[in-house]
């Protein structure tokens, strides 16, 4: 079976303070049928953090002089996937996804996807269950640590 290798970011803004509590938010790309992370694959000779940041400045307008990235957080799946364009041949993929924060507004310029929507950050979340609602769970654990 062959492989392919996807990496992107989980960004997340803090929208102000409630008393001790601080308000995040982060963002997803919407789909025609579901909300995704802005990511994409690896082109040859690019490292997994060049794709990362080059697909999210290529499907979000948020450049790395945008973010502050968050060194510490990985988060890795493995799965199979279908491909429309190769007519169902199943491929084990690898999704990487790093967190950053960012810094100052920047208006979302979405070009793959039909839209955006900035999510509160109010766990447990069920969004989607093969890579959002376990990497948001990794997440919550990660800053629970902290």
């Amino acid at each position: 079976m062959d492989k392919v290798k996807s990496c992107g970011y989980l960004i997340f803004r803090n929208d102000g303070r409630s008393g001790k509590k601080v308000n995040r938010s982060f963002l997803l790309m919407e789909h025609a049928d579901r909300w995704d992370l802005p990511k994409g694959h690896v082109d040859p000779g690019e490292t997994n953090r060049q794709c990362a940041l080059r697909e999210l400045e290529e499907e979000t307008g948020i450049g790395a002089d945008d973010i502050s990235i968050d060194h510490d957080f990985k988060f890795k799946s493995k799965y199979v996937v279908s491909y429309k364009k190769s007519k169902g041949i199943k491929k084990k993929k690898t999704l990487i996804i790093y967190l950053a924060e960012l810094m100052s507004p920047v208006k979302i310029k979405p070009t793959e996807h039909k839209g955006y929507s900035w999510f509160s950050w109010e766990p447990p979340h069920k969004i989607q269950a093969n890579t959002i609602d376990p990497l948001l769970e990794q997440l919550a654990d990660y800053w629970s640590e902290k």
